[in-house]
């Protein structure tokens, strides 16, 4: 059996699924009323407010014939604590790396520039003189 953020992870994985808990972050609804902006059948629907509801993220009740949906943010919560230490991660990785870009870049600033670099060599041989037009590096047409 999969650890609860693992199936937290898994449910949030399918676009339906992020979909059907974005619609009930706005508040309690109905299965009916959470299927209509989809193009897939009510057992379809069904089979992910399942996986929904294994994950801890929803909780499906019946009040007759109405059956409400609401979001449950625990395990929401629980994921983003898990996502919060590599996003602290990233972001002194970044703060490190833009520290070593400026060390670099003074750096650089305090060196004083080459000259333009040279100009390519074209004609020249090894000793720098121009190579004469001979028929060796005439090209034939």
């Amino acid at each position: 059996m999969a650890d609860a953020i693992s199936t937290t992870f898994a449910a949030l994985a399918d676009p339906t699924r992020r979909a059907i808990l974005a619609r009930l972050a706005l508040g309690e609804t109905s299965v009916t009323d959470l299927a209509e902006p989809f193009a897939m059948s009510m057992p379809a629907v069904s089979k992910h407010l399942r996986v929904l509801e294994n994950a801890g993220l929803i909780k499906r009740g019946r009040e007759a014939q109405w059956r409400p949906c609401r979001l449950e943010a625990a395990p929401l919560q629980q994921a983003a604590d898990w996502l919060e230490f590599y996003r602290q991660f990233w972001e002194q990785s970044f703060d490190r790396l833009e520290e070593y870009l400026q060390r670099v870049q003074s750096e650089q600033k305090k060196k004083p520039r080459k000259s333009a670099a040279r100009k390519s060599n074209g004609n020249r041989n090894g000793n720098g003189v121009h190579a004469k037009n001979t028929k060796s590096n005439r090209t034939v047409n």
